[in-house]
Order: C-alpha cells, then structure tokens, then sequence
C-alpha cells in the first residue's frame, strides 16, 4: 500500500513546484494547493498524510487555518514553513498543534526531515484510531449486564460490593468478569481500565 500523501499549501507557485519536484523524485506522493482556501475546500476527516503548511498567505493565512482545522477536530499532522521574520507566527502555530516549523528556503534535507516526521505521525495517529475501533467493537460485544459489571470495576468497586448493588451473588460477578475480561482481551485489570479509558466508559 502507498504512502499517504503530503498536502502542500503555499501560495508561491515556484515554491509549490520545487517543493514538488523534490518529494516526489524522493518517493512521495503530493497534492499542492495554492490556498489555504483551497485546501480547506479539498479536506474531509478521513484524509491521512501530512500537511506542509506556508503560514504568512494572503486571504486565510497558515494559521488560521490550523486553527480552522483543530476547531473542526482535524488530526492530520502539520509542519508550518516561515520566512525569518515569520518565526513568532511559526510559534503561535506551534501552540495551536503544529509539530514543528522550518525556515524558508528549505535545504533538502530539512524538507525530507519534515516530511518523514509528518507520515510517521500520521502512522501513529493511523494505529491509535485502528486500536481504538477494535477496543470499540470488543466493548460492543458485552451483554447489558457484563457492561455494568465493566463500569463497576473500572470505577474500583470490588466483586462483594458489585454483587451487593446489582442484586446477584459474588460468584455470579466472577463469572462476569471472567467474560469481560475474555470478551475485551484485557490482560489484567489495569490494562481493562486503561481500555475503558481509551473508549470513554469512565472519565
């Protein structure tokens, strides 16, 4: 399976073509936009890669649209480009969620760099939501019951005390652990909390 590609927003077209031509004989794919606007129109929640952002752009400039981005619940990974004198806006993206920012003209090797850290975050975040949707599934395959037996645990209320509030016997609670515990893969109690955590069953 391919790479996901690197999204390229620069509003410089010599910029857009250079940088281009240079990923793409390193291997890798690109879509380049000549505006913020531009790209905002082209995204959705499903896209994976990585975001190589220009931050100083006429019309919405690179951090309003990190920002636009994050306030849509975007998770794609963004490295933002700035001249010299555009440092204090690189930082404010930074602190908006941007990885890092590299300073313009760009030496191949930074470029490279930067990309390399944009797809291997993008891989991670790729893993965490995959694990997450099997963590998801597995929950969704508790009864009711073991469901409340599940909540109960993770909020550390021991078995007499979870068969007392659910009206069954101690025994019976065992046995519904036993089959959550099987039911999510959980390995002990601290890794079955940490599930439920991750799936928002507790806070």
């Amino acid at each position: 399976m391919p790479a996901p590609p690197i999204y390229l927003v620069d509003d410089d077209s010599a910029v857009r073509d250079s940088l281009s031509v240079l990923l793409e004989v390193e291997g890798f794919r690109v879509r380049a936009f000549e505006s913020a606007e531009a790209f905002l129109a082209a995204w959705t929640p499903a896209l994976r890669g990585g975001l190589l952002l220009d931050v100083r752009m006429p019309g919405m400039d690179g951090l309003e649209l990190l920002e636009r981005l994050r306030a849509l619940g975007a998770g794609l990974p963004v490295v933002v480009m700035t001249g010299h004198g555009d440092v204090p806006l690189a930082v404010r993206a930074m602190k908006a969620g941007a990885l890092d920012f590299v300073e313009k003209p760009l030496a191949g090797g930074e470029l490279l760099e930067a990309v390399r850290t944009l797809l291997a975050h993008d891989a991670e975040r790729e893993s965490r939501r995959r694990e997450e949707g099997a963590v998801q599934e597995r929950l969704a395959a508790l009864t009711p019951r073991e469901r409340e037996v599940l909540e109960k645990l993770v909020a550390g209320q021991p078995n007499k005390v979870i068969a007392y509030e659910l009206g069954i016997s101690a025994r019976t609670v065992e046995v519904h652990r036993g089959r959550v515990m099987e039911k999510t893969g959980a390995r002990s109690l601290s890794h079955l909390v940490r599930m439920a955590l991750q799936a928002g069953i507790v806070d």
